[in-house]
């Protein structure tokens, strides 16, 4: 046992400490919901879940998962390649590709694998990957893993863009690949798609797209931010994620065409190396996504919840950044701030968290709100009103 290893982390987890940027966890006692209980038996309202439509506790996706559990076992206790793989995965990425139009699909454990096993299957060292430079964690990890010539350009700076692709083809880059989040986690901001689109014909570039804050709920029929823009079949390579808008368990996908997924079910580590999605999510996301089709009504309600809720905020004095999306990021620049205000809004029955390095860059902290289809007028009106009551009392506003 190595007493010096033990004590640089003690030293490192005090810095983090003393810094202001230690990550509390808090925990719940409840299903995930709007009004959610603690382990201390009070109730909060909660504007802090990726739950965007409210299925995470959804009576038809929870039978469907208790069905599934029943005739299909609790774990596959296998990698799909061996004897990991039935039916309703099957019929899963059938149905994710026909709804998000593309010819094939591949499920993963998680979105973070998905993005984390994309890049360095596809990508060699002969090509170039031009990536945003504030994309999510997962896609930064998994475009180190290739061995393919990286290209950063700053966050939605379509010069910048430019002149990476220029820059890539000057290096002789066999294959180009755009890549960016759909809409941006920590900002609620989307990508500038028209413009890349048209920047990757121009240089005859891929297009990938993160769309995990887009799926299900984004776009006239959820199906994220390439409809939100009128330009679906444009982006090549698309992720996304199970575990927020479609049901919020776990499990992420990649879309793409019939031959890139096969070649990522041969060689993408994360799906081959990891254990199938349990049945019983596979059937729930099945019904999620029955859901998103035929019910618009939610994504009708989380248009409008987002879209009073930014402009209540807004005029109490914070700045609000990002696009009308139901990530609502209220800025305070300071990470101590930012941990003291989410303290003080818990305490008067909001639950919302804190955001800092290094998670959003130094200096810019934030309290990141997220509007669900289900939060009622009446919760709206009472998060607003505790804002206004801490904004005062800290001096934001």
């Amino acid at each position: 046992m190595s007493k010096s290893f033990y004590s640089s982390i003690d030293k490192e987890v005090e810095n983090i400490r003393n810094d202001g940027l230690f990550k509390e966890e808090r925990h719940i006692s409840s299903p995930q919901s709007t009004e959610i209980d603690l382990i201390d038996g009070s109730k909060v309202l909660n504007f802090c879940a990726n739950d965007y439509l409210g299925l995470a506790n959804n009576a038809d996706i929870k039978n469907a998962a208790t069905k599934a559990l029943q005739s299909d076992g609790f774990g596959m206790a296998s990698v799909r390649f061996i004897c990991g793989t039935n039916n309703l995965h099957q019929q899963l990425e059938k149905k994710l590709s026909n709804f998000l139009g593309y010819e094939d699909c591949i499920l993963y454990v998680a979105a973070f694998d998905a993005n984390g096993g994309l890049f360095e299957p596809l990508f060699h060292a002969e090509d170039a990957i031009i990536s945003d430079a504030l994309n999510h964690a997962s896609i930064i990890d998994g475009i180190r893993l290739s061995k393919a010539m990286r290209f950063r350009y700053a966050h939605s700076n379509m010069q910048e863009l430019e002149e990476c692709l220029i820059k890539a083809n000057d290096q002789g880059a066999r294959h180009k690949v755009i890549v960016s989040d759909g809409v941006f986690s920590m900002d609620g901001s989307y990508a500038k798609l028209d413009q890349i689109v048209k920047l990757a014909k121009q240089y005859d570039a891929l297009i990938m797209l993160d769309d995990c804050h887009a799926t299900g709920f984004v776009g006239k029929n959820g199906k994220g931010t390439a409809e939100y823009f009128g330009l679906e079949g444009e982006v090549d390579l698309l992720t996304g994620t199970l575990g927020k808008a479609l049901g919020g368990a776990s499990g992420g996908f990649t879309c793409a065409k019939s031959n890139v997924v096969q070649l990522l079910k041969q060689r993408s580590r994360p799906y081959l190396f990891s254990n199938a999605l349990p049945p019983a999510i596979v059937s729930a996301t099945l019904k999620a996504l029955e859901i998103v089709e035929s019910d618009s009504a939610r994504r009708e309600r989380i248009v409008k919840n987002t879209e009073y809720f930014r402009s209540e905020m807004k005029s109490l004095g914070y700045n609000v950044i990002g696009d009308e999306h139901p990530i609502t990021p209220v800025m305070l620049g300071d990470a101590k701030l930012a941990q003291e205000m989410s303290k003080k809004l818990l305490a008067k029955g909001l639950y919302a968290i804190g955001f800092f390095y290094p998670v959003v860059p130094q200096g810019q902290a934030r309290i990141r709100l997220q509007i669900t289809s289900e939060h009622k007028q009446e919760e709206l009106d009472k998060a607003v009103t505790i804002f206004e009551e801490v904004g005062k009392e800290l001096g934001v506003i």
